[in-house]
């Protein structure tokens, strides 16, 4: 192994786990990825001819809000369609054991996705940086409402096919969704490319960083900021640092560890309270 390069070795990680109080969680498209969940980035990520980049903001909504409505339909029900996988059940076996010790010990989810996933694994203490999937906001009143109908309206009734050849549905927008306090236009309580994270939840990240003393990365290629920046930042702080993921990223040299593979494979591993077998990678 290469000088300074990140160690592999489940066993050290897991005592620093296992004398840490405040574990810090940076989650990516890469967790929901294994439960099923198309990431929309980067080659193949398409949804009919549009990438994201094409949908998700507010020029695109302005200019087409039933597309746009489509494609958030469509992932809707992709999200309430899958399971959390054994990362997402690990992460918050973790949160729930710790919490039962009762001794000020405490999991923060930080997660850049929109599916809930996280959520229906049984976390709780999970900060959204890019929103969710089952929240909207009135373009009227600023209203935030959550919602899990399916559909959310009767007009995306079977609306949404990603393929290709699937036409716009062009849905009049009287019959998108709309909000019960003052009948405004809803959109998705996502943030959108140009847009800002939300005040709130950066404060709250902020002071998640601030006093964890361990993080875990999963599943993240850390190219997204303000995102991107967390991990390094700890890691110049001292913090230890571990990475998940099925490849190394363009920050995998500042962390302490690095540990190749399906986070579903490996968080069980990292987290469990029983020893596991010796399973340190070469």
């Amino acid at each position: 192994m290469e000088s300074g390069f990140p160690r592999s070795d489940m066993k050290a990680f897991r005592e620093v786990i296992k004398n840490s109080r405040h574990i810090l969680v940076l989650s990516g498209a890469g967790i929901s990825a294994e439960s099923g969940i198309p990431t929309f980035r980067g080659q193949g990520g398409f949804w009919r001819k549009y990438q994201a980049t094409d949908l998700a903001t507010m020029d695109a909504f302005e200019r087409n809000p039933s597309l746009v409505w489509e494609f958030y339909s469509y992932r809707r029900e992709v999200a309430k369609s899958k399971e959390p996988n054994a990362a997402h059940l690990a992460i918050a076996q973790l949160e729930k054991r710790l919490e039962e010790e009762n001794k000020g010990r405490t999991v923060t989810v930080v997660t850049q996705n929109i599916d809930r996933l996280h959520h229906r694994a049984g976390s709780k203490n999970i900060l959204e940086l890019h929103g969710s999937l089952f929240q909207t906001r009135c373009t009227k009143c600023g209203e935030i409402e959550e919602t899990y109908k399916s559909p959310i309206c009767p007009a995306l009734e079977g609306k949404g096919a990603p393929e290709v050849d699937v036409p716009d549905s062009r849905i009049p927008i009287d019959s998108l969704p709309k909000c019960d306090r003052c009948q405004g236009l809803l959109r998705p309580h996502v943030v959108w490319f140009g847009e800002d994270l939300f005040p709130h939840v950066l404060t709250a990240v902020d002071n998640a960083m601030e006093k964890c003393d361990v993080c875990l990365v999963v599943g993240t290629s850390s190219v997204v900021y303000p995102a991107a920046a967390y991990a390094p930042d700890l890691a110049k702080r001292g913090v230890p640092v571990a990475e998940f993921n099925i490849e190394t990223t363009p920050v995998t040299g500042a962390f302490a560890f690095h540990f190749c593979g399906k986070a579903g494979d490996l968080l069980p591993l990292a987290l469990d309270k029983d020893d596991p077998p010796d399973v340190s990678a070469s």
